[in-house]
């Protein structure tokens, strides 16, 4: 049957891109194994020890205050396409989707936020995941507009070729992917930007096409409605503008909670240097884990954090080590522990979560 059809495909593509996970965290563990075999670990165990921990817990406390942050933004993309779930709850929603991202294999934050929506505030699937869609899209260009800002500010303090050392013999592979990750987020955000804000008639072309196979246009219906939300947010200003600087100071807070986490090292770096280097390395760090090779982005964020800060500053590897590993885990921490409290008063599990999620051959 068709129906079955339908349903084994999908389980096969959610499958594929479980096992890339999975098959990408093995092969990232692998080679922090080899690392850890390669490289003395005593001084990074050493630099971790001797953090300040008040200045850590300070870190942490500055790392808590974005989550509000996150769900007021989340209220801004619904409520540009007519929907509002209020602060709390939705800051509940991104809590327990990062946090399924973090536990769940192929990324299933998305669907377990789309759920919950779903579930508690009516909102329609095509609508919740057009609303990540756009949430995304403004991670993406806020992380790369932090990154294109302090390089900016380091290459006017005359210092390129510690650049060059940061981004080639330091940060290899991970300074590569993240320049293909915000080079692809700034294209493919214009793009969108420039289809959402036509007046073409695809749409109904295509509904028209499809009217006589009801399977193929519930999908066909489903597409178009997500295109429609995310058209209506790029066709707001002002929503694009309170989206817009609601996502910047995200992640600026994120890049704050790094620097933090780097002063309570010691490195003895004046804090013009720490701003402009820890923002520099912990947005490429983001932009690095975009690219799904390993569950939360372990691995992937420490390589591009130490090669950026060995190369830019004078801070010995084993430091700038020990402080990614630091700030990653203690941002997992959070992520966490919000994230259990968040599905503990949902009554339901990250893996229910994302089973009980309707495709598009579903969706009414």
């Amino acid at each position: 049957m068709v129906e079955g059809n339908g349903r084994r495909s999908a389980t096969g593509s959610a499958v594929t891109r479980r096992r890339l996970t999975i098959g990408g965290t093995a092969l990232v563990a692998i080679g922090l194994v080899v690392a850890l075999l390669t490289v003395d670990v005593d001084p990074v165990v050493d630099a971790v020890v001797r953090a300040d921990p008040r200045v850590l817990g300070l870190a942490t406390v500055v790392y808590a205050v974005s989550w509000p942050l996150r769900g007021r933004r989340y209220d801004d993309v619904l409520g540009a396409m007519g929907y509002r779930g209020g602060t709390a709850f939705l800051t509940m929603t991104v809590f327990a989707s990062q946090t399924a991202n973090l536990v769940v294999p192929a990324r299933a934050g998305d669907a377990v936020r789309a759920y919950l929506v779903k579930r508690h505030r009516a909102v329609p699937y095509p609508s919740g995941f057009a609303s990540l869609a756009v949430e995304r899209a403004f991670d993406l260009l806020a992380v790369a507009a932090l990154a294109v800002g302090a390089l900016a500010v380091f290459v006017s303090t005359g210092r390129p070729n510690s650049l060059r050392v940061a981004a080639v013999d330091g940060g290899g592979p991970a300074v590569r992917a993240a320049l293909a990750v915000g080079s692809a987020a700034v294209v493919l955000a214009v793009g969108v930007g420039l289809v959402a804000r036509s007046d073409s008639a695809v749409g109904s072309t295509l509904r028209a096409r499809v009217a006589g196979w009801p399977r193929v246009r519930r999908v066909v219906n489903w597409a178009v409605r997500f295109a429609g939300d995310v058209g209506i947010v790029v066709r707001d200003r002002r929503a694009l503008a309170v989206i817009g600087a609601g996502s910047l100071l995200v992640w600026a807070i994120d890049a704050l909670t790094a620097v933090l986490v780097l002063a309570a090292f010691g490195t003895g770096l004046g804090v013009g240097t720490l701003l402009v280097a820890g923002t520099l390395a912990v947005s490429v760090g983001n932009l690095a884990k975009v690219v799904p090779l390993s569950q939360g982005g372990i691995g992937l964020y420490e390589a591009a954090f130490t090669g950026l800060i060995v190369g830019l500053t004078p801070i010995g590897a084993a430091t700038a080590l020990g402080a990614a590993i630091v700030d990653h885990a203690l941002k997992n921490a959070v992520t966490l522990v919000g994230g259990g409290l968040s599905f503990a008063a949902f009554d339901v599990s990250p893996s229910e979560a994302r089973d009980r999620t309707a495709g598009p051959e579903t969706e009414p």
